[in-house]
């Protein structure tokens, strides 16, 4: 079943992922909703044809359309999720599902009420760090992972600026203080996208409040009232593990290069990332595999449709895929299109739009984006309550079907993987 999709906001991400939602043989029309109607001209203008174009979302949502994608601003997606999906509306949503408990829990109930689609965009998901240790933990090597790291390392000063300026107007500053832990997805996504089977319990959290003093995280400015710019949280796990995760803002890191890193640590073996090199072990040998997740670029960072996106943030916008992904599921209408964040949006929108043609549940459905959603929410509230541990109630498995479109990928053989790498001159110990 091909279906109609509106776009609600042809920003920075609205605009790139359009061309992705336009080639999709899935989607047979597509429509647009900004308030700035020269954005729509401009991606017009690239060759993104637009069936129907609307001022507000809720034009769209009166209108024939089948499913809507979200891309406004963060605080907003669980509001406009939920009228979507009361308006009969199938429904793709960046990061985050929400800010507030009771709209991630009123999101998948109306999931389950109505059967429609609801699919969050983690590119956690489809990070190739992601996707390796997701398939060595599919394989048992790792025995029971009683530990785990997630970070978030995205300092302000490259490229957030400008993005909060692009974004937020003349009170830029308002919105540029958002609270780090309300933003908790590609940390805890990266994390629970290879543990599926796991969830968070309870959390203590910690937030250190800024020291630049220009204004942004400032309790006077922000219209959240939050001062802090890096956040540090630890997450009880239902098998009695734990992990732990950052939100950094304030940070000398080269987040262009990697903005999210993560570590597996089991009773059998881990695997740990870092800025340039990734490495699998177990308890005798040690294995590079830095060029299975390696990516390679889709577009030129001096690209005319990055016009509008900070030099510091291009590199999330043109990454490829990698050896480790699962490629051949992709329609061959994305060959050459612009990727990104690792190779993750050709597989984010291809999930979206194949659930909706199937009827069935993505993987990151309502109930998997409240794991990676809602303990970053009870962390915010941990850390204003001074570190005090909070429980996290858990909403359960997706009670609909689920189509996992990377049930068919070939197993990956450790085995043979250890020779190829030594051949290469890439076990190390």
């Amino acid at each position: 079943m091909s279906f109609t999709l509106g776009i609600v906001g042809i920003g920075q991400f609205g605009s790139h992922f359009a061309e992705l939602f336009a080639a999709h043989p899935e989607i047979e029309a597509l429509y647009a909703v900004d308030s700035v109607a020269e954005r729509i001209d401009a991606v017009q203008a690239r060759g993104v044809r637009f069936d129907k174009r609307f001022d507000t979302l809720e034009e769209l949502l009166a209108s024939d359309v089948d499913a809507v994608a979200i891309f406004t601003q963060r605080w907003t997606h669980g509001e406009h999720a939920l009228a979507a999906l009361r308006a009969g509306k199938h429904v793709y949503s960046a990061v985050p599902m929400a800010i507030e408990e009771q709209e991630i829990r009123a999101i998948a109930e109306e999931v389950q009420r109505t059967g429609l689609v609801y699919m969050m965009g983690e590119t956690s998901q489809y990070n190739a760090a992601v996707v390796l240790a997701r398939r060595i933990h599919r394989t048992g090597a790792f025995g029971e992972v009683f530990y785990a790291e997630g970070d978030y390392v995205h300092d302000m000063d490259l490229g957030f600026y400008d993005a909060y300026k692009y974004s937020g107007g003349e009170n830029w500053k308002a919105t540029a203080s958002y609270p780090p832990l309300l933003y908790p997805t590609h940390s805890i996504g990266g994390i629970l996208g290879v543990l599926g089977e796991r969830h968070a319990t309870s959390v203590s959290a910690l937030g250190r409040p800024d020291t630049r003093g220009d204004g942004v995280f400032d309790k006077d400015v922000s219209m959240f009232g939050n001062d802090v710019s890096n956040a540090f949280a630890l997450f009880g796990m239902d098998n009695g593990g734990a992990f732990r995760t950052n939100e950094l803002r304030r940070v000398g890191y080269p987040s262009h290069k990697r903005e999210s890193r993560f570590r597996f640590f089991g009773e059998d073996s881990s695997f740990e990332e870092t800025i340039e090199t990734t490495y699998w072990h177990d308890k005798q040998r040690v294995l590079d595999v830095t060029s299975l997740i390696a990516t390679g670029s889709t577009m030129s960072l001096d690209d005319p449709r990055l016009a509008d996106v900070s030099p510091a943030l291009r590199d999330a916008f043109v990454a490829g895929a990698a050896q480790v992904h699962h490629q051949a599921r992709l329609p061959r209408e994305f060959q050459g299109l612009p990727n990104g964040h690792e190779g993750a949006h050709h597989f984010l929108v291809d999930d979206f739009a194949r659930a909706v043609a199937d009827g069935m549940q993505p993987m990151v459905n309502a109930w998997q984006a409240a794991r990676y959603t809602l303990p970053g929410v009870i962390a915010h509230q941990s850390m204003n309550s001074g570190g005090e541990r909070l429980a996290i109630q858990d909403l359960g498995e997706c009670p609909l079907p689920v189509l996992d479109l990377d049930a068919d990928q070939e197993p990956l053989d450790l085995e043979a993987l250890y020779e190829t790498q030594e051949a290469a001159g890439a076990v190390v110990g």
